[in-house]
């Protein structure tokens, strides 16, 4: 199988049809990506702007790495940046007058809201560094040396930003409790 760095050399060399190969092969990955952060609506958006920014950067790609999904991971995180740096102060009253009459929300919220409210809240105290590591290497599998190669970090950096965000995230009140909880669960409390 070819890999992404020659597609991306091909690319290069003006064939038109190797970009979109890579394209085709990450569009899910960095589309599931972006979702998680910004929601479904938004991320087409942003979808569509990493792959432009990836292709007019394909020059600075290197090609000594034959998967490209680090470096694409990259140019996502950049473009979620400038998108977030870009939205204006969010509402915080939203408009309850759109919602349907009766409907009644509360009974549709379970533990599951309070879990991820409790991981949210322990995610939102790491460092904006442990968190982007932390996300890499978790929620999209990368490893730790392309987690680095994604943020432009040394990997001996990415893997103490790593170490740094699992040990605040152990300690976290609200993960302790979690952790509690599910230990209960599981032996039949």
């Amino acid at each position: 199988m070819t890999t992404d760095a020659e597609l991306i050399g091909r690319s290069l060399a003006g064939d038109n049809d190797a970009f979109m190969e890579v394209i085709c092969r990450h569009e899910d990955a960095v589309g599931a990506y972006l979702a998680r952060r910004v929601g479904r609506e938004a991320a087409e958006d942003l979808l569509g702007e990493v792959w432009v920014t990836a292709f007019e950067s394909r020059r600075t790609y290197d090609r000594a790495y034959p998967d490209a999904r680090p470096w694409l991971y990259g140019v996502a995180l950049n473009r979620l940046r400038r998108h977030w740096r870009s939205r204006p102060a969010e509402e915080l009253v939203p408009d309850v007058t759109i919602l349907v009459s009766g409907w009644d929300p509360w009974p549709s919220v379970d533990v599951r809201v309070d879990t991820q409210a409790g991981l949210r809240a322990a995610l939102q105290r790491l460092k904006q560094e442990e968190r982007d590591v932390l996300t890499l290497v978790a929620w999209e599998d990368l490893t730790v040396a392309d987690a680095a190669r994604a943020l432009q970090i040394p990997a001996g950096t990415a893997r103490r930003l790593l170490h740094q965000a699992r040990t605040a995230l152990r300690t976290a009140p609200e993960v302790a409790a979690l952790l509690i909880e599910l230990n209960g669960v599981k032996e039949g409390r």
